[in-house]
């Protein structure tokens, strides 16, 4: 019985930690084109982008694209927010929809 205890409460404090996200990204550098690129297309294509996000400071758009501006490639010069919806982003998209919540 402790056991079964001691195994619940476990994978109960892993399903908790798992819930919260720890990760905060780096600023993006203002006036970042494909950041503000980011913001205006997921703005324009989805609904609630300017609801407050678990990111301090950050409504849902903005860690969206925080995220994604992050998790791309230093080098990557294509437009974030077309990537996340393509068939390579779709690990990206759900990553960063999980960090900012938008879901």
């Amino acid at each position: 019985m402790n056991r079964l205890l001691t195994a619940l409460f476990s994978t109960s404090l892993i399903a908790f930690a798992g819930t919260t996200w720890a990760q905060e990204y780096n600023t993006v550098p203002a006036g970042d084109a494909q950041y503000k690129q980011c913001l205006v297309r997921v703005n324009k294509l989805y609904e609630g982008g300017d609801e407050k996000s678990p990111i301090a400071g950050q409504n849902k758009a903005q860690a969206y694209c925080t995220c994604l501006w992050n998790e791309t490639p230093d080098d990557f010069k294509g437009n974030l927010s077309k990537f996340a919806d393509s068939d390579a982003g779709k690990k990206l998209d759900k990553m960063c929809t999980r960090y900012s919540k938008w879901d």
